[in-house]
């Protein structure tokens, strides 16, 4: 018997179930981290310079319209005096602040003398003027980076995108978004801090590590809860499987689940209990076959032993009469013999039946001849359609299958006195029945006629030889062919047994839309 080795296993399906799992979760960790750290900043600062532009865009269209109209927003006067339009500019802080596209910013506006004329300022810190909301307004401070902006935007034709560094390690970096107006007398600078998506960075990359710990001490414990889920009904049915190759045939795995695993142990469970029932058949027709080889043996051993002992005093009709017994009972284990043949001739060739074309009026002739050397004294009565027949079969075979049914007839049929063949046509079928009157066969063996593990002696009829043995090959070679068999008895008037065969070949889509 087989031996399932365990130390040749590296891991079972468990192991890599949660292997699997384990590749997901870092995977699914690596990837958190990439997107976070990698995606996360320049993502971020795409949103934020849309804004800034969306929020530039806006203010210099406002500018544009009011130039257009003939207003006048800023001019120098002599001794460098700035004088502003207040009443656009401040229509044009309330519109920023009502639209509150962004938090905090800062809006520098200069003229083309690189002069702020108009500021908005909410940031903490504004890397641009370098100042704070508190300082002065003085710009002689920030005069580097603004005008550097400034001039930037000028030179690359009104629109400039720049990350504005800190003065300190510990500031934040700034975005600014430049735009000019159409008349090229004004530049609009505004920025942000990006704050936000370095301390997000940071927490990520705090956070990030004990996230993953987490995530891969949850997974390990789904993945060996869900392991044990999933590999109990397979350890289990791995059991049964063993039971059944050391011959227990009577296991069976309780399963309740209704998933592809669940299924699995139906049909183990369906394998198990017809292998049970083959192997009882098998016993059974083992236990047929030793009492059908056993009887006639013993008979044959009886009469020649009488024979022998007792040569000289036996008369010439006693010692033919033994001798005719013992062979007529060496002729039905011939017999026998043959129908076990078939029965293994179509089990090794699985069913596969060469069918050739025979007349049906030449096989029953074949059969009769025979039937008739066996048994002289028993007339037949042949009904035959008047039609010619051509059946495709194995004539052999279903030469043995008439004569163990004429034969079984003899045997059994107790106050036997009409034994009928007779063959008809239903359509593309040749339908044969062998009809007796004789005693005939009780209902409860109707059931298991054809099987092989009806009772070895047949008491009803008083004979010494079985009948399950041949009924079951007959069965066997009618299903090989593609026919069926049945039987129909009355106790006290008779059997009808009767099977068919297809009249020609016939493709088997058709037959399965015939049927």
């Amino acid at each position: 018997m087989r031996q399932t080795s365990k130390t040749r296993r590296t891991i079972g399906i468990r192991g890599q179930l949660m292997g699997f799992l384990c590749f997901i979760c870092f995977l699914l960790v690596g990837l958190f981290w990439f997107l976070s750290t990698q995606l996360l900043e320049p993502l971020y600062t795409t949103h934020i310079q849309k804004q800034l532009t969306e929020q530039a865009e806006a203010i210099v269209a406002r500018m544009d319209e009011a130039i257009e109209r003939g207003e006048t927003l800023s001019y120098w006067a002599f001794g460098s005096q700035l004088y502003v339009n207040n009443t656009f500019f401040n229509s044009l802080r309330d519109d920023i602040f009502e639209l509150g596209g962004m938090s905090s910013f800062c809006i520098d506006i200069s003229d083309t003398t690189l002069r702020q004329i108009f500021k908005v300022d909410n940031l903490s810190y504004c890397n641009l003027h370098r100042t704070r909301p508190t300082d002065s307004s003085d710009e002689k401070a920030a005069y580097t980076t603004a005008r550097a902006m400034r001039q930037l935007c000028r030179e690359s034709g009104g629109a400039v995108v720049r990350k504005i560094n800190p003065p300190s390690p510990s500031g934040s970096v700034q975005l600014m978004v430049g735009r000019m107006t159409a008349d090229g007398n004004y530049t609009v600078l505004v920025t942000t801090s990006l704050m936000h998506v370095a301390e997000a960075g940071k927490v990520l990359s705090t956070v990030l590590p004990l996230a993953a710990a987490l995530i891969f001490a949850f997974s390990m414990s789904a993945a060996w809860l869900f392991s044990e889920w999933f590999t109990k009904p397979l350890r289990a049915l791995s059991g049964a499987a063993r039971q059944v190759a050391q011959g227990n045939y009577a296991v069976h795995v309780d399963s309740v689940r209704n998933d592809e695993l669940g299924d699995l142990a139906q049909e183990f469970n369906h394998m198990a209990k017809e292998v049970q029932h083959a192997s009882q058949m098998q016993r059974d027709l083992l236990a047929n076959v030793s009492h059908d080889l056993r009887t006639p043996l013993t008979s044959i051993y009886g009469a020649c032993s009488t024979v022998i002992d007792n040569y000289d005093s036996l008369g010439r009709e006693q010692k033919i009469k033994l001798l005719s017994e013992a062979c007529a009972d060496a002729q039905w284990l011939n017999r026998m013999v043959e129908n076990l043949l078939s029965v293994t001739r179509i089990d090794a060739d699985g069913v596969a039946i060469q069918k050739t074309p025979t007349v049906l009026e030449e096989l029953v002739d074949t059969v009769l001849v025979r039937f008739q050397k066996l048994h002289p004294g028993v007339p037949v009565e042949v009904k035959l359609p008047d039609d010619f027949i051509v059946i495709p079969m194995d004539s052999m075979l279903i030469q043995q299958v008439l004569t163990n049914l004429l034969e079984n007839a003899v045997l059994h049929a107790k106050g036997m006195t009409c034994l009928t063949l007779r063959v008809f046509t239903l359509g593309r079928r040749a339908v044969f029945e062998v009809i007796d009157n004789g005693c005939g066969i009780p209902k409860e063996r109707l059931k298991t006629l054809f099987t092989g593990t009806t009772l070895t002696q047949d008491t009803s009829s008083g004979g010494k030889h079985g009948m399950g043995i041949g009924l079951s090959v007959c069965a066997a070679i009618i299903k090989a062919h593609g026919g069926e068999i049945k039987a129909e008895s009355t106790p006290g008037e008779g059997t009808t047994i009767r099977f068919w065969l297809e009249t020609e070949e016939v493709d088997t889509e058709e037959t399965e839309d015939e049927q």
